[in-house]
């Protein structure tokens, strides 16, 4: 069977907002099935630039700030041997681990640390969910901190890996997992 490159189509008027809702022409699209029809085309490529893509055309769409939203936590076990597992605004479970590292990065707006970290879990290749805000508060109270370098980084185990949500001096450390 030959392969086929997708030829694109520009822009489709579609813009996924930093709460995950996904609009069309400015509509908020509704009907679940089909934006996890849409999020099931959807791909980020070298740039940063999202498509939604088949094998035989793509569009570019905006995404404000990640594809997804991670809306509910999941904990299993303790230790090293927890589980993280996040429920994202589209249901699908990612157990955060080193196919589905966390990692925080501060404000995206450059307005330092006033707007708080952005902690993120990525669900695919290139595509994040954006941890909300009660359920990055739920991690920061499973968190402990890390004996060893750097000293004072203050985080979460999951799948045997720790990964930084900050520092016990209050200082994000923007790292994934270790």
């Amino acid at each position: 069977m030959p392969a086929y490159d997708a030829d694109s189509c520009g822009d489709f008027d579609i813009r996924i907002a930093r709460d995950g809702t996904w609009f069309y022409h400015g509509t908020p699209i509704t009907r679940k099935p089909l934006v996890k029809l849409f999020a099931s085309v959807l791909r980020r490529d070298e740039q940063g630039e999202y498509w939604l893509q088949t094998p035989v055309e793509k569009g570019r769409i905006r995404v404000d700030e990640a594809p997804f939203t991670a809306v509910e936590l999941a904990v299993s076990g303790e230790g090293r041997a927890q589980e993280l597992s996040f429920r994202t605004n589209l249901d699908e479970w990612v157990v955060a681990g080193p196919e589905h590292q966390i990692r925080v990065t501060p404000d995206a707006k450059g307005d330092g640390w006033a707007a708080g970290p952005r902690p993120y879990v990525q669900v695919r290749a290139g595509l994040d969910a954006l941890i909300a805000r009660p359920v990055f508060y739920q991690l920061v109270e499973l968190g402990e901190s890390m004996a060893g370098e750097p000293a004072g980084t203050y985080g979460v185990w999951s799948r045997g890996m720790f990964f930084a949500l900050g520092s016990v001096d209050g200082s994000l450390q923007g790292g994934t997992g270790t």
